[in-house]
């Protein structure tokens, strides 16, 4: 069964029909769930052994662009006069309790003009955060210790082969997974290199890795000009008001309501909690 955008129920490892085997269609990634609708084994057994290793349970990371810092990125979640659930969403509130103070966080990994190669170059390390010769990814994990990472890489080179990417990306989540975090891929609500090719990417990276996928790409387009500014690539501003119709029309807000139901759908998976 599926799991839309508005539902509350979990999808977890453990209430998959016996036997359920991970599958996952990359070629259809336009027609994949914006919510992860559930978790491999290979997640579960991932999250287990990154606590093993002393990962914390209440902290995650984001890996990403101008698009997720704190300021426009989830950040309000950490303060109750900044976001409304309402009743529909009332269940994320727990998530939000969890991971409290990870939000507004401004990790060592995240900043305008990072992309998936500026994070694993020693050159774009905060001097004052990390040890010589991190790159900015190791020294998040190493400062953070997350057990979920969220990774939203959207600016690229559009001159550059969709390939060049993949191979940065591929980079980022061995390190993540190394360090026995759970990352969650985002698809990118832009379509600046006019193909798809990079979300075709992360999808397909998403389904040889077993990670979850976090399809923003199919939430924020049925959204007024796709979520974006006339730019193309920046998303619409709006508050965190999810009980609000007309602040769910933008980009922004649809996006940090979908990434804390995505967030929210993986730990629940990976921790074998259940919905209260």
């Amino acid at each position: 069964y599926s799991l839309s955008l508005h539902d509350s129920l979990p999808i977890s490892a453990t209430n998959l029909p016996a036997g359920t085997a991970w599958t996952c269609d990359a070629a259809d990634w336009q027609n994949m769930p914006v919510v992860p609708e559930h978790i491999s084994q290979e997640m579960v057994a991932l999250y287990a052994q990154g606590l093993n290793m002393g990962n914390d349970a209440h902290a995650i990371s984001v890996i990403g662009d101008c698009q997720n810092v704190p300021s426009v990125f989830l950040g309000a979640l950490d303060d109750p006069q900044q976001y409304r659930l309402g009743d529909q969403y009332a269940y994320l509130q727990a998530a939000i309790d969890w991971f409290s103070g990870s939000f507004s966080r401004k990790g060592a990994a995240v900043s305008g003009g990072f992309n998936v190669a500026t994070v694993l170059s020693q050159f774009r390390a905060d001097p004052q955060l990390c040890q010589q010769g991190e790159s900015p990814l190791e020294c998040e994990l190493r400062l953070q210790k997350p057990s979920i990472v969220i990774v939203s890489m959207e600016t690229w080179w559009s001159k550059r082969p969709p390939e060049v990417y993949e191979g940065y990306m591929r980079q980022i989540l061995d390190t993540i997974i190394a360090h026995g975090a759970v990352p969650i891929l985002a698809t990118k609500a832009d379509n600046l290199e006019g193909d798809n090719a990079i979300n075709l990417v992360i999808a397909e990276l998403a389904c040889e890795y077993k990670i979850p996928l976090w399809n923003f790409w199919s939430a924020a387009d049925p959204l007024p000009s796709h979520g974006l500014w006339t730019d193309g690539f920046h998303l619409t501003v709006g508050q965190d008001f999810f009980d609000d119709p007309n602040e769910m029309l933008s980009g922004r807000t649809t996006r940090n309501l979908t990434a804390l139901q995505a967030l929210n759908s993986v730990w629940r998976a990976v921790s074998q909690q259940s919905q209260p």
